[in-house]
């Protein structure tokens, strides 16, 4: 099946009380005019008005806007593949993770069942993030750290509770344990859908729009995964990081999770590249959060396209190379304890 008409999941994370439940209320309640399916793992939480409720049979609600919301009452696998057969179709999934530290689990059944697979795609991992208590969390919890580390996207909520000068140090702090995530600036929660649902926030086309110098090696300091909005920060650095150590708990934060980038000019040998993937994967699966890549395959027109969520590799050939564009591999791995020396050395050695 088509990428294209598979339709769009997108997985939402984000600690407690950072505003995920609003983000959800507007997704089922606001005349978008778009047919969403979400699911939710408890319906408490969610606080549902029963006026806007249209048919209440036990896990799958009908709202007003035509939305679906469902619960997960154990396996998301089956309500997946049930949302699947309903009529009508839809435009998009929401699966909320509350509760679950981190959204490996969630975002792996979009590859390991192949009827969901059929019919459906990892859109991203969005995680929404409260700018006011968010440095605290990163101090105290490591799944705060990696709920962020994960995500395609961020939602940074609450942004009227800070000044602009605390606004830039959250930021910061968000890019340097994920320098790919764009994020998106939200007051309740009210960043536009369209921005958000349906983006296709796995394709590192997107990213390299936002940024046409990213993964390019020459950029930056050798190996220094680029980011777009920390130049004008790099010399508060220093500083910023010795007050905040005195809170405990920094260290370990920033130097264990950070992104890798790699790139190659040469093609490289489609069989090499597979094996090597998959034991860096296998070999580090659980300390690797997320990768994904563009990789020009020699003897092959069409860009192989991967993605991994910790152990599990997805790669698929997508488009032709178009004519006079640049062909080249990029990859990023973002994780904590990555080698990047180690990395490099293994990814150019798949050249042909």
């Amino acid at each position: 099946m088509n990428q294209q008409l598979k339709i769009p999941v997108t997985v939402l994370t984000g600690y407690l009380g950072a505003g995920k439940t609003t983000l959800l209320n507007r997704i089922l309640t606001e005349q978008h005019g778009k047919r969403y399916a979400v699911v939710v793992n408890e319906f408490g939480e969610i606080g549902i008005d029963n006026d806007l409720v249209v048919d209440a049979d036990e896990e799958v609600f009908e709202m007003n806007n035509g939305c679906v919301c469902c619960t997960v009452r154990g396996d998301l696998i089956r309500i997946v593949a049930g949302l699947m057969k309903r009529k009508g179709g839809f435009d998009g999934i929401i699966v909320e993770t509350t509760g679950l530290a981190d959204p490996g689990p969630v975002a792996q059944t979009f590859f390991v069942d192949d009827e969901v697979k059929a019919k459906t795609r990892l859109d991203s991992v969005t995680t929404v993030v409260d700018a006011k208590h968010v440095l605290l969390r990163l101090a105290d919890s490591r799944e705060a750290v990696e709920q962020i580390a994960f995500a395609d996207q961020i939602v940074l909520n609450k942004t009227d509770l800070v000044g602009e000068a605390e606004l830039a140090e959250v930021e910061r702090r968000i890019r340097r344990l994920n320098p790919l995530a764009p994020i998106h600036r939200a007051l309740n929660a009210n960043v536009p859908l369209e921005s958000i649902l349906g983006r296709g926030a796995f394709d590192l086309k997107r990213i390299t729009e936002l940024d046409p110098e990213f993964l390019n090696p020459a950029h930056g300091e050798p190996g220094h995964v680029h980011d777009a909005h920390c130049e004008e920060d790099h010399h508060h650095d220093h500083d910023h990081d010795h007050d905040h150590h005195d809170h405990g708990g920094h260290a370990h934060e920033d130097q264990s999770i950070k992104g890798v980038a790699l790139s190659l000019e040469r093609p490289v040998d489609g069989v090499k590249v597979t094996r090597w993937l998959n034991e860096v994967l296998q070999a580090q699966g659980p300390d690797i959060l997320r990768a994904k890549g563009i990789i020009d395959v020699e003897g092959e027109d069409r860009r192989l396209v991967f993605q991994a969520v910790h152990m599990i590799l997805d790669g698929e050939l997508q488009r032709e190379w178009k004519e006079g564009e640049r062909r080249w591999s990029r990859l990023v791995f973002i994780g904590r304890n990555l080698d990047e020396a180690q990395l490099r050395m293994g990814f150019e050695a798949t050249a042909a």
